[in-house]
């Protein structure tokens, strides 16, 4: 790091939006080293992309060995010609992330073959799709054993369905356990599963360098009860939650809304949509139309989903709209809200027609500035945008007694 000490020559200098221009940051050259590719296998995340990865003969780089390095995707592959057999040129991004920089041609045998991504998923076979405009390629198969701890927590989170004390610890115990492999397991689980789960928990400071002592301990019987009654007010949620809380890509908590008033709530409705139905709807765009067709068209979700809805998972009807008196308004709320919570606020613009922004331009009609607004209020007040109250706004939609 280089800088700038003098106080006074920092503001005379200034900043950019990203970084002053009093300061500026080095690093050193990369070490590199040379080995050769032994293997190349496509290695599945927890949203389904498949990263292609070189299994290397193992190299010091820097004082680390390494053994395996990303290739990013199918482009940079091709890009840099990596093969099976090839001899690299590997380092350490950022003197941590293994990466080839480049292969030496001249060292390469006869016998070395372009590597391509597998058409079918390597975790489940299912098939791998890769959207036009994108480099990554995705397994779209929600069983997918590679992708299950990823499509769990987003399952359980608070904007999905919504299950309390579910945490990250206890979900890869029960997946561990074989007790659940696709999000319906859930609501399989009975309270034997849970009381008897267990999970490694601190039980109390030993005299070592160790710290504190660690050991599995079981969920027990007041945990278990909680889990379950968690679980079971789950089954209770709406459209937009359920659609949301399935992971599709690039189907939001906002386009899970927007979907519900367009089918009205009627799942079998939006299963059966096609591109040109869902690309009618306002806000969905082609890439989320053909993605969407795609998730529900895929025999193992729509199984995932049956499953869900046999299990005792109901969706809310949807009320029809108060009134579209908010079209073509944008709100975008700041500081502490009193009398109702953040998703309530948009949730009730966007079900007045308005639309819920996250951040200030001179297209916001209006700020709802509650307690503590800083910074989104100054730039109200800088671009001349309208500053109501909380009070304002209730007042505004006519909507206080819901809250």
């Amino acid at each position: 790091m280089v800088k700038v000490n003098d106080l006074g020559q920092q503001t005379r200098l200034g900043q950019r939006s990203r970084s002053p221009r009093w300061a500026i940051a080095g690093k050193f050259q990369a070490q590199q080293a040379t080995t050769i590719v032994e293997d190349i296998q496509a290695s599945v995340g927890r949203t389904g992309a498949l990263t292609p990865v070189a299994h290397l003969r193992p190299v010091n780089v820097g004082g680390v060995t390494v053994s395996r390095a990303t290739l990013h995707n199918q482009d940079e592959i091709d890009r840099k010609d990596v093969r099976v057999g090839d001899t690299v040129l590997v380092q350490r991004a950022g003197e941590v992330i293994p990466e080839v920089v480049q292969v030496i041609t001249e060292k390469r045998p006869p016998h070395a073959k372009p590597y391509h991504l597998p058409d079918t998923c390597p975790a489940c076979g299912h098939e791998v799709y890769r959207p036009p405009d994108e480099v990554v390629a995705r397994c779209l198969n929600l069983a997918c054993p590679a992708q299950v701890r990823g499509r769990f927590e987003h399952f359980i989170s608070k904007g999905a369905m919504n299950i309390d004390g579910l945490g990250e610890k206890i979900v890869e115990r029960l997946i561990a356990s074989g007790k659940i492999k696709t999000v319906a397991d859930l609501y399989r689980l009975t309270f034997d599963d849970l009381a008897t789960l267990e999970i490694e928990r601190t039980v109390g400071r030993m005299e070592t360098e160790a710290g504190q002592s660690k050991k599995m301990v079981a969920l027990g019987d007041k945990v278990a009860t909680k889990l379950l009654a968690a679980i079971d007010a789950s089954r209770q949620t709406t459209f937009a939650r359920f659609i949301y809380a399935l992971g599709i890509r690039n189907v939001g908590e906002h386009l899970a809304r927007v979907l519900e008033r367009a089918c009205q709530g009627d799942l079998e409705r939006l299963l059966a949509a096609d591109t040109e139905e869902l690309e009618a709807i306002h806000e969905v765009g082609a890439i989320v139309a053909e993605g969407l067709v795609r998730f529900t068209g895929n025999e193992s979700n729509r199984a995932v989903i049956r499953d869900l809805l046999a299990l005792g998972v109901q969706l809310e009807a949807v009320e029809a709209a108060v009134g579209a008196d908010l079209a073509g308004k944008t709100f975008v709320f700041t500081g502490n809200l009193e009398q109702m919570t953040r998703r309530e606020a948009r949730e009730l613009v966007e079900s007045r027609g308005g639309r819920a922004a996250s951040s200030i331009s001179s297209r916001t009609d209006y700020v709802v500035a509650g307690p503590g607004a800083g910074s989104k209020l100054a730039k109200a007040e800088e671009l001349g945008v309208e500053v109501i109250s909380e009070g304002e706004f209730l007042e505004m939609v006519g909507n206080t007694a819901s809250f």
